[in-house]
């Protein structure tokens, strides 16, 4: 397992994470078996928004004598009333519902304290204009019951604002090919429309959202990777064409600012089949081939460091230039912090001898040769 640093928040997670959504789906000696074999696989970051008993009884049992080897995504607002979950702000239900969660996790703190599933400016305005749920955010962070804030959003608007607080050190995304195209919506359901409508290339307002991360060094941990299981299956994929899991998973984690994609699991073979991520090929990864073969939409003339144009004769780092040039061009200034992680590579923009064999290689027709001009010409001028 290969592990990154998530963000500002120092914490090294597993490239392959746990999202914990399908616990209750089976009886509990399965669940905690099942937590147990990812655990053995070197997972170490599970995300708990669920409410219900049953799915955080069985991450506590799964826990016993292993709480120090986890990360946990613990949601502050993720109430369950009426034998049904709620998300509130209500403090009469937020309080117990997260007081719940550290009892019947056996632990006295959360890795990572989000602030749950905030999708609408209103909301964000609500929450963040201050009163008691947030004071109860910054209390428990200030007591060390968590150790860390993050937030759970599907909107780069909100996800840019997260980062812009400054105290908000992690955002959980969702993220995916076909979301990516999506412009920002306040409304998840919305998401799963309208794919036959030309679009074309990474959402704007996305791929910023992205730099900003990067930029601040705020991490992201990705849910929807697979799009609900839409994205594998080519009857429902708005490609047309199915993607494999270890394409999807490698879409996600070359998103600026990625640090781990968090998989619901049915049983240890959607453990096995993740994880092989890990051990897998550059062709077995190639995300990139099935979105410029799909018969539906197109990411023409745009990078998606997806690292078809290897290898290089003068072994620059091609998609990291351009992941670079990208963040930098997003700014009116170049920000130093990219300036510096550009000086890093051992091969620059400038030493591009310009024979375009990348380009040929190229699934989506960038332009490299000039792209390399460009990047030079921004990061090493004379």
């Amino acid at each position: 397992m290969e592990y990154r640093t998530l963000g500002k928040t120092g914490l090294r997670v597993s490239e392959i994470g746990f999202g914990g959504e399908w616990l209750e789906r089976h009886d509990a000696a399965h669940s905690v078996a099942l937590l147990k074999y990812a655990h053995d696989q070197g997972i170490n970051i599970l995300d708990c928004w669920m409410p219900d008993p049953k799915s955080r009884d069985i991450i506590g049992e799964a826990f016993v004598g292993c709480r120090e080897d986890w990360y946990v995504q613990g949601h502050i607002g993720s109430t369950y009333q009426n034998g049904q979950y709620v998300r509130s702000r209500d403090m009469k239900y937020v309080r117990p519902a997260f007081e719940d969660l550290l009892q019947r996790l056996h632990t006295d703190y959360i890795d990572l304290g989000m602030i749950h599933y905030i999708d609408s400016v209103d909301e964000w305005n609500r929450v963040m204009g201050g009163g008691e749920y947030l004071d109860y955010v910054k209390e428990l962070h200030a007591k060390g019951i968590i150790r860390h804030i993050g937030l759970s959003t599907h909107n780069p608007v909100i996800g840019k604002l997260a980062v812009e607080t400054g105290f908000i050190e992690m955002i959980l995304f969702s993220i995916n090919p076909a979301f990516d195209m999506r412009p920002a919506t306040e409304d998840l359901d919305t998401m799963w429309e309208g794919y036959d409508q030309g679009l074309s290339g990474i959402d704007p307002e996305r791929a910023r959202f992205y730099q900003m991360c990067e930029e601040q060094n705020v991490g992201i941990t990705v849910m929807k990777g697979y799009f609900g299981g839409a994205l594998l299956d080519p009857e429902r994929s708005p490609f047309g064409v199915a993607f494999t899991p270890v394409q999807l998973l490698h879409y996600a984690l070359t998103r600026p600012g990625v640090a781990s994609v968090l998989v619901g699991y049915d049983g240890p073979e959607q453990v096995d089949e993740a994880v092989s991520y890990e051990t897998a090929t550059d062709d077995a990864r190639d995300y990139a081939s099935v979105i410029a073969g799909a018969p539906l939409h197109s990411y023409s003339g745009v990078c998606t460091y997806c690292g078809h144009c290897k290898p290089c004769p003068v072994d620059i780092d091609i998609a990291m230039v351009n992941k670079f040039y990208d963040l930098a061009t997003a700014q009116s200034e170049t920000p130093q912090s990219v300036l510096e992680h550009y000086k890093a590579l051992d091969h620059r923009a400038s030493e591009c001898i310009g024979c375009k064999g990348c380009e040929s290689r190229c699934p989506f027709g960038v332009e490299i040769a000039d792209r390399m001009r460009k990047a030079a010409a921004l990061f090493e001028p004379e």
